[in-house]
């Protein structure tokens, strides 16, 4: 785990297989200003891991930023039952043994953390209805899914193949043509990534890309300029 910024951690975890395809995983751990720490995209529990976040004060929230990564929120839920475990737009009905507290997409949640994170639901695609957080304080953007990069020479034969067409492997992090494809309501998309971009981004972290150090907000302009 590693700072990232001014209340913010970063936790790289274990690849985990989708489809044939190896992703890597990534957390982010935030204080909020009550002292109290928020995990986005819970990844694997190791125990380093767990000793490294206790370390920082009392997990209370575990957001899930899309129906997509929900692999570990069981090991989280059993490891903080006291946290309250927030879903995003149909996750409810894909993980049905799962016990959520909150969902994403409603007023309730946000005003938990308001004046520490933003957050924005990108409406209008077919695969995942993705919440967009910013943090505040380190003027970071969390995207989960959303805009992708492989590491050149990280895939070979038809996977390499796939991810160049499927722009997972450009020369710089992209919205993936499956996404891409899957937008069927571009307007509200727009809309939405209209409010991402009204936030002052400096720093963007994404599940499955390099994070981003500065000129947030230009390279979220760049990353959906086809939009």
């Amino acid at each position: 785990m590693r700072p990232f910024g001014t209340d913010i951690w970063l936790a790289d975890g274990a690849e985990v297989d989708v489809a044939g395809f190896r992703y890597p995983t990534r957390a982010a751990i935030i204080r909020l200003s009550g002292g109290e720490l928020l995990v986005w995209l819970p990844i694997a529990l190791t125990p380093a891991l767990r000793a490294s976040i206790d370390a920082l004060g009392e997990v209370r929230h575990l957001v899930a930023p899309n129906s997509l990564h929900h692999l570990f929120l069981g090991q989280w839920r059993d490891a903080y039952p006291m946290a309250k475990l927030h879903a995003p737009p149909g996750l409810r009905r894909k993980r049905q043994d799962i016990a959520f507290d909150g969902d994403l997409d409603e007023g309730a949640a946000a005003a938990q953390w308001a004046g520490d994170l933003d957050q924005v639901v990108i409406r209008g695609n077919l695969i995942t209805t993705e919440v967009v957080f910013f943090h505040v304080a380190s003027r970071t953007v969390l995207f989960a899914d959303l805009i992708q990069q492989f590491e050149p020479g990280s895939l070979s034969g038809w996977r390499a193949l796939v991810a160049r067409l499927d722009l997972m492997m450009a020369p710089a992090p992209e919205v993936p043509r499956k996404f891409r494809a899957a937008f069927i309501d571009r307007a509200r998309a727009r809309a939405a990534i209209q409010q991402v971009l009204a936030w002052p981004a400096e720093k963007v972290v994404m599940a499955h890309a390099p994070p981003v150090l500065a000129d947030g907000q230009a390279f979220i302009v760049r990353a959906f300029r086809w939009l």
